[in-house]
């Protein structure tokens, strides 16, 4: 029996009903399966499931669907912890975690950038690396089965981005993503496909010294560990079907840069996971749409496929519970 833990997110957001349907329906489709919801026992009033616990945390203000509000910023973060403690314990083989509101946990005086990088300073990781796995939309044999995009530099604005890349910390995320597509997905020789920086991958240096400098010195270094590692390629084509078909993951050097086209080949399907870190963590690749929470109307399909992926490498690692 898997035990699977997911945290319901920002109170005032879909997350508390996403979790809901979605745990119920993968309930019902794996019999080996148990599902925690860690969050305010008042959002799943009248649940009954053999199969599914509320590990209760109380909020600190009432909510009401929508509308932010600081005061249950604690609370939010609260969830994580639980989940991150429970899954070092061995309680959780996996965390799935929902949407929360970054802004309003900043509001609150707690310095959040994402799930990525509060579970990393947590488990005293000093890099993880943030990926995106998920089936395309459109249905076609030019296109693999799963699309998987890594990003170098995640939540900072855009003119940071030089400044934040480096050959040592390139050559240290390729050795993540490496790591982690045979450890945890299964894939004994994994090709990693790098994009450039600037376009056209910097054009032999006529538009930016980035991909000289920094990003070909990296993957040489990674060619030789052994690694199937080709790059820097241009960001305006890197995403072709022929591309994505040859290769099993795209490092991305910035956000946009490779969510883009990822959410646009994969939209409602993509799950986030966290590369990197001692314990399995998916996530929804969505926000909190406080403009239709509470209304019945929210979309769990991305929830549905992040379960998904995190009871598959759940299965890989070879941990179980009792």
């Amino acid at each position: 029996m898997k035990r699977l833990a997911i945290t319901t997110g920002e109170p005032a957001g879909i997350g508390p009903e996403i979790s809901l349907q979605s745990a119920q329906l993968f309930l019902d489709a794996n019999p080996d399966v148990c599902i925690h919801l860690i969050g305010d026992a008042s959002f799943f009033k009248g649940v009954s499931h053999p199969r599914l616990v509320i590990d209760h945390l109380p909020l600190v203000s009432p909510v009401t669907p929508g509308l932010l509000d600081v005061a249950n910023a604690p609370y939010v973060l609260a969830t994580l912890d639980w989940a991150l403690k429970g899954s070092q314990a061995g309680a959780y083989d996996a965390i799935v975690t929902a949407p929360v509101q970054k802004s309003v946990i900043k509001e609150s005086g707690i310095d959040f950038l994402g799930h990525t990088e509060y579970f990393a300073q947590a488990c005293g990781v000093p890099l993880v690396v943030m990926m995106l796995c998920g089936a395309p939309i459109f249905k076609t044999d030019l296109l693999p089965k799963q699309i998987r995009v890594a990003l170098a530099t995640t939540h900072i604005p855009i003119n940071q981005v030089p400044q934040a890349i480096n050959e040592d910390l390139l050559v240290r995320t390729i050795d993540i993503i490496h790591e982690d597509l045979r450890g945890k997905f299964g894939i004994k020789n994994p090709v990693i496909y790098v994009t450039g920086l600037n376009p056209h991958a910097g054009e032999s240096g006529h538009m930016g010294q980035e991909e000289i400098r920094l990003i070909e010195p990296a993957i040489a270094t990674a060619k030789a560990k052994g690694y199937l590692v080709e790059g820097p390629l241009a960001g305006d084509t890197i995403f072709s079907p022929k591309n994505l078909k040859s290769c099993d993951a795209i490092l991305a050097m910035y956000h946009d840069q490779g969510l883009a086209p990822f959410k646009f080949a994969t939209f409602g399907s993509g799950v986030n996971v966290t590369l990197g870190l001692p314990i399995i963590r998916t996530s929804v690749d969505h926000g909190t749409a406080l403009g239709i929470a509470g209304k019945g109307i929210a979309d769990c399909s991305s929830m549905m496929a992040a379960l998904e992926l995190a009871l598959q490498l759940a299965k890989k690692h070879g941990s179980s519970s009792a």
